[in-house]
């Protein structure tokens, strides 16, 4: 028997999970994820539905199974990658990036009355812009209560959601971030940034920070980084690494969450048996930030401990 008191890494040990997406609502923690396939099609990712996970005390997980699939979104075909989840008035809204039958990728919306689903689609794109850019959404909605959709590959990108939630302001339309290295530092990505994908965006002590999957200069492998902003739309300063890339896989995905007086930062390795690029697990570290808004390099680790 493990200890009742620590969560041992990677948190979900029966699948192969990948990108957390994290979301706090009262006294529970939501932890929405990608399911990896056990068996592989043409050696590549193979997703097909999303997935929801629930803690009070960071140890004792609920598994809420599949909460949204491929087979729920009659537009797409495949490619069930990165959500995350955001609540609005009283209802849920999941936004996944799929691939659009005849199409590039594009992000798909699931509604629900209930945080752990089930989801039901709108029954087409939220944005397609008919390319391959548009994955990874990350949402966040500002004091002032305007809603933002950002997300990227390999340009970071945002539009402006309207209240509804399954919209957004066509005349300001989708907006591109310049790409430079004041903002993103010097990088192998392609647009010579290390800014690669997978952005997480929020707003802390006033303080916007985009969290996002890098590429270092010469480095294979994603790290994670972030940048700052007095502004939710930029311009954005590069902040430094967030966690180094020895996660044993290809990518990671950054997740970040205050619950009950803690900061946690979830991502993926291969630390599973069996692990692989395609073949990831879920993990979390707790970490704190320094007295100006930034944080140091946060190490991988066993665990975390249980929290009342």
């Amino acid at each position: 028997m493990g200890d009742k008191n620590f969560c041992e890494n990677p948190i979900i040990k029966n699948i192969y999970t990948a990108d957390p997406a994290p979301m706090v609502l009262g006294d529970t923690l939501y932890l929405y994820t990608t399911h990896d396939e056990d068996e592989l099609i043409n050696d590549f990712y193979t997703m097909k539905d999303w997935r929801c996970f629930s803690t009070t005390d960071m140890v004792n997980w609920t598994d809420h199974g599949v909460i949204f699939s491929l087979d729920d979104i009659e537009w797409a075909d495949d490619r069930a990658w990165a959500p995350q989840a955001v609540e609005r008035n009283g209802k849920f809204y999941l936004y996944c990036p799929v691939h659009k039958k005849n199409g590039g990728m594009a992000i798909a919306v699931g509604v629900s009355d209930n945080p752990a689903g089930p989801f039901k689609d709108l029954g087409h794109p939220l944005v397609d812009e008919g390319d391959w850019n548009d994955i990874d959404p990350t949402v966040f909605i500002d004091d002032d209560g305007q809603a933002y959709l950002y997300f990227g590959n390999p340009e970071l990108r945002y539009v402006l959601l309207n209240e509804d939630m399954i919209s957004y302001d066509e005349k300001v339309g989708v907006v591109k971030i310049p790409m430079t290295e004041e903002a993103f530092a010097k990088g192998s990505h392609d647009t010579g940034t290390s800014y690669g994908e997978g952005p997480w965006f929020y707003k802390r002590d006033g303080l916007y920070y985009m969290v996002y999957a890098a590429f270092g200069v010469d480095k294979r492998d994603e790290h994670l980084a972030y940048s700052t902003s007095v502004s939710p739309t930029g311009p954005w300063v590069y902040g430094g690494v967030l966690m180094t890339e020895e996660g044993g896989v290809f990518t990671n995905h950054p997740g970040i969450a205050d619950f009950k007086g803690h900061s946690y930062l979830f991502y993926h390795t291969g630390d599973l048996p069996g692990g692989s690029l395609f073949h990831r697990s879920v993990c979390v570290a707790e970490f704190s930030y320094n007295a100006d808004g930034s944080s140091d390099t946060i190490d991988k680790c066993g665990g975390v401990s249980k929290i009342q």
